[in-house]
């Protein structure tokens, strides 16, 4: 399975920045994949050495538009510790 496939997106709020200083980093990633498959992908998408991977299943809200109701799609959010030797992971490049 490509790498690119599993993160599919970093998640930037500004508790995942606070959390970056500690090198702490959060990713959306794919429903079906595990903690394993996670740390091989940051690790090889970023060149970095990963610490530990805590993973969370998001429920999708529920969505009103008028009287109809929906609901978004439920979402897997892993955040990723890297060890202390390790670089930075750059999400903007200072221009």
């Amino acid at each position: 399975m490509n790498p690119h496939d599993i993160i599919i997106k970093p998640i930037v709020t500004e508790q995942s920045m606070f959390d970056a200083e500690n090198k702490k980093y959060t990713f959306k990633v794919m429903k079906n994949a595990n903690k394993y498959q996670i740390k091989d992908a940051v690790e090889e998408i970023f060149d970095v050495t990963v610490k530990q991977v805590n993973v969370m299943n998001m429920n999708g809200k529920l969505k009103r538009m008028g009287r109809t109701q929906g609901r978004r799609a439920n979402w897997k959010k892993a955040i990723v510790t890297l060890t202390e030797a390790s670089k930075e992971i750059k999400f903007f490049e200072n221009i």
